[in-house]
Order: structure tokens, then C-alpha cells, then sequence
């Protein structure tokens, strides 16, 4: 039967039949069904530990359903593996890539394959091109992986699946540290995909890139099947009640700044990465207590650099001021160690972009987790777990961690749990300055708003937050004022209550140096 003829009969390209997954006493999927046709995307949506990516890994075959049937084309089959599932033209695109650094995008989508034994490099190059022609993607078959940027690898995961024939195409989270362009590029090939025949299934937590892209949203709401809509038919507010299963009011409750006095001061300070390039240049700005300061910058700007700078992991040039609340004292951070700095008296939670590489340990559960924030309060080998444990299990229930308990190792929850537990454990460190680089990244919406109201209590209990975000609408509803970084230098700060996407927008491209005046002007904004 031709592709042409399933897409007129409307076959499902993929369905799915009550499928169930458990693992030990959790449902990680309880009696699941939904289907992809021909020519269609669809959004996979639910909050963190819904099930979502457990139930496309069946479908890819990194797990086995424990109940329930799989169709492929109107046939039912089984996939017990990866190899299975490529030979139903089905491929999957994984948040974490999975590519050999020192190979070049040909060695890497060729790699592992059976089919062809003699390969040509050069023939397969030739036939990557005509691929990426086809579809409208960008990249050089002979670029080494360690060369490219995030969106490059993504591409070559993408034409490997494809090389292999794939015409369903799972993306888990595509656009998770795409910029605004690389993530607009992505739809258009996406959409150019669907319009040649492809099914295409995409798990995201960004609404309003749901509602922007697919043709239809599937909706998981704890591990089960809430429904499936039309997207030109839905909304957010509905969108959010089906996946939560309650209504929710999607509205950050900014505060007045509450006593406000200067905190962190920085002057200043520029740094380079080991290549000799410039990563951060003559950054000056304050961050006041009870009040937050949002940074805004295209991805790569220098925001990862400035806070990791602050909080003693990054050596720069110039002055980092702490300005002591109990004492008065000020003191220069630059220079010092993380452990330098608290033993200052200073209390700097960092919540890292990079949540599991430099937050959290995977292997460790979430008690020694929390205990690496406070270890020192043990004595030799013998450490207090107690309050530890007390902790975890408030982190827990105060946050709604989707986890069989607090002994479960980190990197077997979702990563929107996994942010949880992080979070919960820097805002428990009662901090007096908070920095936050993309805290809600990969966060479902409703467990975004629960950190954007952590903040907001942070705020008013006079710490002085530091929030990196991506998510302009969030910048201009949680800050008091807004300061934006372009290629390492600061373009402006505005004032958060009157400024405008369009003008931050416009603040994120700009390149030149800021003037010593208006700099001035903007920092008092």
C-alpha cells in the first residue's frame, strides 16, 4: 500500500492501544492511547513526570510496554529495540544527544549502520546534502561535532534518523536551549517535513510553541490520557486544565520592591575563556535587596559566565562588592572559592543552567543531594541525615516532586523533577542573594509557576534575586527591572513595569558598547 493511499484512507501512522508502563510500584503510563497520521504534527503535552517520554521511548523501543498494542500503518507490531523501530521508519531525537564528538556529521550518521558495508564517506556526504536540500536544513557533512553549536548537532540527530529512512519522528523538548531563531528555523523545517508526508510527534512544555506549530495536542495528565484537541480549536487556559486537570490561573504576582537597598556590586569585571576570547566586557550593575533583577540576552551572551563569575567559578577582572546585612561590611567576592565566599557570611544559591553537570550528583538520591549544601554541619563520616531527610521530604511535598521517595537516585526522575529538588534545596539555604539561570527550563507550567512564586516569596523576604530567563512575557511580568546582555557587554537596563518586548528585543541584538552616561541613566532605571 503507496504512503498516498494510507494518508487518503487517513491510516494512523502510529497508534497506540491502552498501553501501560510501570516501574516497581510508580504507573508511569496507565492505559494510554492516541495516534499520528501522515502529514501531521502532534504536541505531546503534560506536566513533569506525566509519562510523556517514557511513552514515545516504547514507541522507539528503549522500553517495553508492560500492556497494550502498537500499530505501525494500520499493522500491529512489536519493538523490543531502536533497530525495531528504525524498521518501521520510526526514529527518535533525544533532549541529550547522542553523537561521537571528535566525528564529523557524516562519520556520526552513518555510524552503526548494517546496510552498508562498503559505504562510500563521500557518497554518503552526497546523499546527507540532498537530504538536507529536501527539508531546508543547514550544515557542512565534514564539520566535527566538537565544532558546532547546539542547533548544528541537533540537525545531524535529526538527518540520522532520516538517513535511516524514518518517516515518524519523535523530538523530545527540541527547542529546550534553542535561541528564538534557531527554534523559528527548526519549525520551518519541521513544517516542510509534514507537508512531504512525515508524521512528526514533538513532547514539549512551551504553549505557546504548541499551539504556533502542531495540528493537534495530546494531553497526558498523571500518567493517563486526558484527550486530544485541534489546536486551531484550543487555548492555553484549556490546554493547562487538561494537563493539570484543574483550572489555573497563569498570572505572576509581582510585588512592589520592599525596602530596597543595594546588595551585590559589581564593577567592571570582564573575563576570557582559555582561547583568549572575550566572553564578558566592562559589566557594571547592582543587584538590590527585595527587589528581582532579570537578565534577558540571546543564548551564548555571557549570562552562564556572569553568574558563575559571582558565585566564585569563573576568574574575571574587576570588583564583585557583597555588602553585608548583618555587619555593614563590604567585601570584594572576586577571585574567592565558593567556600571562601560562605565562610564570608555570604549566602549565594546558584541555581546553574546545567542542573545535573554542576547542581546535582544523578547517582546520589535526593537526601545526599540536599546534604551537599550542608555537609560540613556533620562530623567526620558519621553526617546528620536527619535534617537532611526532613528537608527532602518537605521539598517533596511542597513542590509535588513526582519520585517513589527521597532515597530514589536523581537521575531517574524527570528533568522538570530533577529542577525541583534543586531549586527547593538553594531557596532552603535561605540565601541573601539568589541567582537563578534558567530555573524553569523544561518545567511543565504548572510547576513553573510554583518557581516563579518562589521567587516572588524570595523578593519579599528581602533577598535580592538574580533571575536568568528566556521567556521575555516571564521577564516582564516576575522583574522589577531588566538588564540585558549582547555579545558580553550590557546593552541596557529598563524598567520592567514600562518596558516593551519589541524594545528588550531590540536591546538583545545590539552589539555596540554602551556608553559610560547611558549606562548610568539605565542602571538607575
Amino acid at each position: 500500500m503507496s504512503k498516498a493511499v494510507k494518508q487518503s484512507e487517513k491510516v494512523p501512522a502510529i497508534r497506540l492501544q491502552n498501553i501501560t508502563k510501570r516501574f516497581g510500584t510508580v504507573v508511569a503510563n496507565d492505559n494510554v492511547s492516541l495516534s499520528v497520521e501522515h502529514g501531521q504534527i502532534l504536541s505531546i503535552l503534560g506536566e513533569n513526570g506525566s509519562g510523556k517520554t517514557t511513552l514515545m521511548n516504547m514507541i522507539a523501543g528503549i522500553y517495553f510496554p508492560d500492556h497494550g498494542r502498537i500499530f505501525v500503518d494500520g499493522q500491529e507490531v512489536v519493538i523490543r529495540s531502536p533497530k525495531d523501530a528504525f524498521r518501521y521508519g520510526i526514529g527518535m531525537i533525544h533532549q541529550h544527544f547522542k553523537l561521537v564528538d571528535v566525528f564529523s556529521a557524516t562519520e556520526n550518521i552513518v555510524l552503526g549502520l548494517d546496510s552498508e558495508p562498503k559505504f562510500s564517506l563521500k557518497q554518503s556526504a552526497r546523499k546527507i546534502m540532498e537530504i538536507a536540500i529536501q527539508y531546508g536544513f543547514d550544515i557542512d557533512p565534514d564539520k566535527k561535532i566538537y565544532e558546532m553549536s547546539v542547533s548544528e548537532k541537533q540537525t545531524v540527530e535529526i538527518l540520522k534518523v532520516l538517513y535511516r529512512g524514518a518517516d515518524i519522528l519523535i523530538l523530545d523538548e527540541p527547542t529546550a536551549v534553542l535561541t528564538p531563531q534557531e527554534t523559528e528555523k527548526l519549525f520551518a523545517v519541521l513544517r516542510r517535513m509534514r507537508d512531504s508526508g512525515k508524521a512528526i510527534i514533538i513532547i514539549t512544555h512551551k504553549l505557546h510553541e504548541v499551539l504556533s506549530l502542531s495540528d493537534q495536542v495530546a494531553v497526558l495528565c498523571k500518567g493517563r490520557y486526558a484527550g486530544t484537541v485541534n489546536t486551531a480549536e484550543t487555548n492555553e487556559s484549556r490546554l493547562t486544565e487538561m494537563m493539570v486537570g484543574k483550572k489555573v490561573t497563569l498570572n505572576i504576582a509581582r510585588s512592589e520592591p520592599k525596602d530596597p537597598v543595594d546588595r551585590l556590586i559589581v564593577e567592571g569585571i570582564s573575563c576570557k575563556n582559555r582561547e583568549g576570547t572575550e566572553l564578558l566586557h566592562d559589566i557594571s550593575f547592582t543587584a538590590r535587596a527585595g527587589e528581582i533583577l532579570g537578565i534577558a540576552g540571546i543564548a551564548g551572551s555571557g549570562q552562564r559566565e556572569l553568574l558563575e563569575a559571582i558565585a566564585g567559578l569563573q576568574h574575571v577582572n574587576g570588583k564583585i562588592l557583597y555588602r553585608n546585612p548583618k555587619t555593614g561590611q563590604t567585601d570584594d567576592l572576586r577571585d574567592k572559592t565558593p567556600v571562601q565566599i560562605r565562610e564570608l557570611g555570604v549566602r549565594l544559591s546558584f541555581v546553574p543552567e546545567d542542573r545535573l553537570g554542576m547542581g546535582l550528583v544523578g547517582n546520589m538520591d535526593i537526601v545526599d543531594n540536599i546534604m551537599l549544601r550542608s555537609y560540613k554541619k556533620g562530623r567526620g563520616f558519621f553526617l546528620e541525615r536527619k535534617s537532611p531527610r526532613s528537608l527532602a521530604e518537605k521539598i517533596i511535598n511542597d513542590l509535588e516532586v513526582v519520585t517513589p521517595g527521597a532515597n530514589t537516585p536523581v537521575r531517574r526522575l524527570s528533568g522538570g523533577n530533577v529542577q525541583k529538588v534543586l531549586v527547593g534545596r538553594e531557596i532552603a539555604a535561605s540565601p541573601t542573594v539568589l541567582m537563578a539561570a534558567y530555573p524553569v527550563r523544561g518545567l511543565d507550567i504548572n510547576a513553573s509557576f510554583t518557581i516563579y512564586n518562589l521567587l516572588n516569596q524570595q523578593k519579599e523576604n528581602g533577598v535580592a534575586v538574580i533571575f536568568v530567563g528566556e521567556d521575555l512575557d516571564v521577564l516582564l511580568e516576575l522583574s522589577d527591572r531588566i538588564m540585558v546582555i549582547s555579545s558580553g557587554r550590557i546593552a541596557g537596563t529598563v524598567d520592567a513595569r514600562t518596558a516593551t518586548k519589541e524594545e528588550i528585543g531590540l536591546l538583545m541584538t545590539k552589539n555596540a558598547v554602551q556608553e559610560g552616561g547611558a549606562a548610568d541613566g539605565a542602571a538607575n532605571a
